[in-house]
């Protein structure tokens, strides 16, 4: 079974303290995104990466995948300009991917910033949609004690339940699907795409909307997303040579 990954690049770095995009910050000295693009590659299961990039920085991503291949690996890169939503841009990536892959029947969907994710934890994603399963995504158990809240009129807000944690899971990347069903998804959920406040935070929640099963698989602690300086420090300390 041909898979491809489309790669999301085109987060800010602000809450880094960068300007540039999330994706270029480097760990270690290697940008996040040339991180994360080699451990879809080590997996020995993805065919070709579609990396979606800010336009005024897609030439800059391109020149980390000289060759159009993932850096000493013979797995195809097409590097293309995202959307305003990471909805959009997955959704532009999606276009582009017999560019990379021609015929492929499944796709992995990664976002840059959970760089460290690693080869085991992309093959299990992909294990999971060659035994059948249309949608599945990694998760980790939640450690903390979550409250749904609403907002007050004053500006504050009010607990009204607590979830019971046993049942929650924090879900990461890279998400996994059948491509028909991925495809399918984002075209009927198009109009969402170009509303930050309307567009899904993550593919499955896509999926989920069309009442498709989202599987669920063992998800691993290196598969952090780093946001602040705190996660890119932890995430330099996970790097290092134990």
């Amino acid at each position: 079974m041909r898979c491809a990954a489309v790669l999301t690049a085109a987060g800010s770095g602000t809450r880094l303290g960068h300007t540039l995009p999330k994706a270029l910050v480097p760990l270690g000295g290697t940008p996040l995104v040339l991180h994360a693009a080699r451990g879809l590659a080590a997996s020995g299961v993805v065919d070709g990466v579609v990396v979606t990039a800010p336009e005024a920085h897609r030439e800059e991503l391109a020149a980390l995948f000289p060759g159009d291949r993932v850096p000493g690996t013979a797995v195809p890169v097409r590097v293309v300009v995202g959307g305003a939503t990471r909805q959009a841009s997955v959704a532009a990536g999606l276009s582009a991917l017999d560019d990379v892959a021609p015929g492929c029947r499944a796709v992995l969907v990664h976002d840059a910033a959970r760089c460290l994710a690693g080869p085991e934890l992309v093959r299990r994603v992909v294990a999971a949609l060659a035994a059948g399963a249309g949608a599945v995504v990694p998760g980790v158990p939640v450690t903390d004690t979550v409250k749904r809240v609403v907002d007050l009129p004053d500006g504050g807000m009010r607990v009204v339940e607590t979830p019971e944690r046993s049942a929650l899971r924090a879900v990461q990347t890279p998400q996994g699907f059948a491509r028909e069903l991925l495809e399918r998804a984002h075209r009927l959920g198009a109009e969402r795409a170009d509303d930050e406040a309307r567009a899904v935070s993550d593919d499955a929640g896509l999926v989920e909307l069309l009442g498709e099963e989202v599987l669920l698989v063992p998800g691993e602690a290196a598969a952090l997303k780093i946001t602040t300086p705190a996660d890119l420090e932890l995430a330099e300390r996970l790097l290092r040579p134990s």
